[in-house]
């Protein structure tokens, strides 16, 4: 099990400032708290910002025997009855995860920078008014349709690996053979406009 450092930080794993924006992650109509509990464990462990269920029966207590991390005690939880309850921060994109016809292949996908994913029920699919909701719908690109933990792990790791920083994969196979350069800021956007009008004056 990876250990904390004196930053708080989980060796290996994922600390703020590791992916930009922030997103959260829930599913519609589920049955089975299990699932629910390891949706969230997974989530938390990803860095999720909030987690949430609509109209599902959720029993924290069932799904904790999933959820090992405990993630309702370290990350908001919202439980909404309906779709029309749903509520998400300004400016959050809501996105479906769905095996549907006009659906985005999730490798294809450009992630928001801030996002609320929503998945569907077991053996079941995303409410017609939650699809309507969405900003945007993707899939997974699969034969079949896949266990919604899993899906739900698959879309979230595709986001950290596309708005995360990491090292650059070699050509060969292997690990990185440089590590990733240490991300310095710029000067304020004012002073930047300031230089350049000295630079180059009307």
């Amino acid at each position: 099990m990876a250990e904390a450092g004196p930053s708080g930080k989980v060796a290996g794993g994922l600390g703020k400032g590791d992916m930009r924006g922030y997103f959260g992650i829930g599913i519609e109509g589920a049955s089975k708290a299990m699932n629910v509990g390891a949706l969230f464990r997974t989530a938390h462990a990803f860095g999720a910002s909030f987690v949430f269920t609509v109209a599902a029966a959720y029993d924290p207590e069932e799904g904790g025997r999933a959820d090992t991390s405990a993630a309702t005690a370290s990350v908001p939880f919202y439980a909404f009855p309906d779709v029309k309850s749903l509520l998400l921060p300004e400016g959050c994109a809501l996105v479906g995860i769905e095996l549907m016809d006009g659906a985005i292949d999730l490798p294809s996908f450009r992630h928001p920078r801030v996002a609320a994913y929503v998945l569907g029920p077991e053996r079941g699919r995303l409410s017609a008014a939650m699809v309507v909701r969405c900003a945007h719908v993707v899939k997974i690109p699969t034969a079949f349709s896949i266990n919604v933990g899993l899906a739900g792990a698959l879309a979230m790791y595709d986001r950290v690996l596309t708005l995360g920083r990491f090292a650059p994969r070699p050509v060969r196979a292997g690990g990185p053979t440089e590590a990733l350069p240490k991300h310095t800021f710029g000067s304020p956007k004012f002073r930047r406009a300031v230089a350049k009008f000295q630079r180059f004056p009307p």
